[in-house]
């Protein structure tokens, strides 16, 4: 099967849906399939080899200057190419947290209208190029605030679209009004176009299904899969060290960390409880910098500087050394997650996880035996969940066996492409 699979790069940032796809489109080419990944905005940042085209479409550059002048929507397309650089696109991305939210309302919406919007020059360029080129059996755009693109692509290419479901509404959610009101609208006549979508749990299955207005029937679950490469090795014995609870996911208020620390402070305050430390390792933006440091703190006027340590975000070797020195991994999202990528990676290495009972967390952990399932954002009953693996090593240990067998046997790149391609084939005439 010839797939193309359209994904956006994140600012530079590590970001769960281009790994994800990253790993997808790898996945899907060894099991023989003329897979193509194409990033759009900025090139994509993995810590896997990233087998991503170089070419970047709608490149952050062109994209925000056809919003602000009319003059660079009629550029030859030659010029085009030269700020489509991924070098360049590289750099810039360090200044994408300085975009105001009402900028960034006002260019999601002109994205949104496609061909008729400021950027219809940047639709034409992909649609033309996957015509010509790559002549694609079936489509897949990685979320809906690509779909402006669909009628062009359709009309164009003649292909099947599909859209992943794995993060949409977080990203819609946080513009200002009337930006906010104005996308979801055009993303649900948009949605009438697009032939299937793929989520990556039944709960956001069900949720997008509402949220964007389309039937049950026409979204599929695929939960997702690890490149399990490195993964799994023997974990070095504890030798006296403090049980150590660990957070591995991108530093920002909506992935909890300040929830996780607060339950670390509830811990150590206990005078019955053993002794911890808390190790965080994860993406850290320039944006969320004051969030961390306010939380180090918060911890330091504890008493707790000497039990609290961030590790630089590491590349995929030192991911797996991080986790294989944690007893338990908690991300205490506030948002309900969609995926939970650290949960399936925690528990590739055999570290237990104790997630909040919302989004994706109660679907994996009870495929997986591998955790166990808080209160969201309560920091007490998650310091309960902790204390309990605390206290009970036997507990930890199944946990861990359990987690990482299913993983292992379930949750991995391999199984995640056969049936995506077996939702693809379903599509393609």
């Amino acid at each position: 099967m010839r797939i193309t699979y359209i994904t956006a790069g994140a600012a530079g940032m590590y970001c769960g849906s281009c790994m994800r796809d990253n790993t997808l489109v790898a996945a899907l080419a060894r099991r023989g399939h003329d897979a193509l990944l194409v990033p759009c905005y900025t090139p994509i940042r993995t810590d896997e080899q990233d087998v991503s085209q170089k070419r970047v479409f709608f490149g952050g550059v062109n994209v925000y200057l056809q919003q602000k002048w009319s003059l660079f929507r009629h550029t030859p397309w030659f010029l085009d190419r030269l700020l489509d650089a991924p070098s360049l696109l590289r750099w810039v991305s360090r200044f994408a947290v300085s975009t105001k939210a009402d900028d960034l309302g006002d260019l999601t919406v002109s994205m949104l209208k496609g061909e008729h919007g400021k950027q219809k020059k940047e639709v034409a360029k992909i649609a033309q190029w996957l015509a010509s080129d790559h002549k694609p059996q079936v489509v897949n755009l990685t979320n809906a605030i690509l779909s402006g693109m669909v009628h062009e692509l359709k009309r164009t290419v003649g292909a099947p679209i599909l859209c992943s479901l794995q993060g949409d509404d977080i990203y819609i959610e946080a513009l200002p009004e009337p930006f906010r009101s104005q996308s979801l609208q055009l993303i649900r006549e948009h949605c009438r176009e697009i032939d299937g979508f793929i989520a990556t749990c039944g709960y956001y299955a069900d949720f997008m299904a509402e949220y964007f207005a389309v039937p049950r029937s026409r979204i599929h679950v695929v939960y997702p899969g690890l490149n399990l490469h490195g993964h799994g090795g023997p974990r070095p014995q504890p030798n006296g060290r403090p049980f150590t609870i660990g957070y591995f996911a991108r530093i920002c208020p909506e992935k909890g960390l300040h929830v996780l620390a607060e339950a670390f402070r509830l811990l150590r305050s206990d005078p019955t409880a053993p002794r911890c430390r808390l190790r965080v390792s994860g993406w850290l933006g320039e944006s969320n910098k004051k969030y961390y440091e306010d939380i180090q703190k918060r911890l330091n006027e504890a008493g707790l500087a000497d039990d609290f340590e961030h590790v630089e975000s590491p590349g995929h070797d030192d991911k797996v050394r991080f986790l294989h020195g944690l007893d338990v991994l908690s991300v205490p999202t506030t948002y309900r997650e969609p995926k939970g990528l650290y949960v399936l990676e925690a528990l590739a290495n055999g570290v237990p996880v104790v997630q909040p009972r919302h989004g994706s967390f109660p679907e994996l952990i009870e495929a997986t035996g591998g955790g166990v399932l808080v209160n969201p954002d309560d920091p007490a009953d998650l310091a309960a969940g902790l204390r309990r693996l605390m206290d009970d090593p036997a507990c930890g240990a199944e946990l861990s066996r359990t987690g990482k067998e299913a993983v292992h046997g379930r949750f991995h790149a391999d199984r995640m492409a056969d049936e995506t391609a077996a939702v693809y084939a379903q599509y393609v005439r």
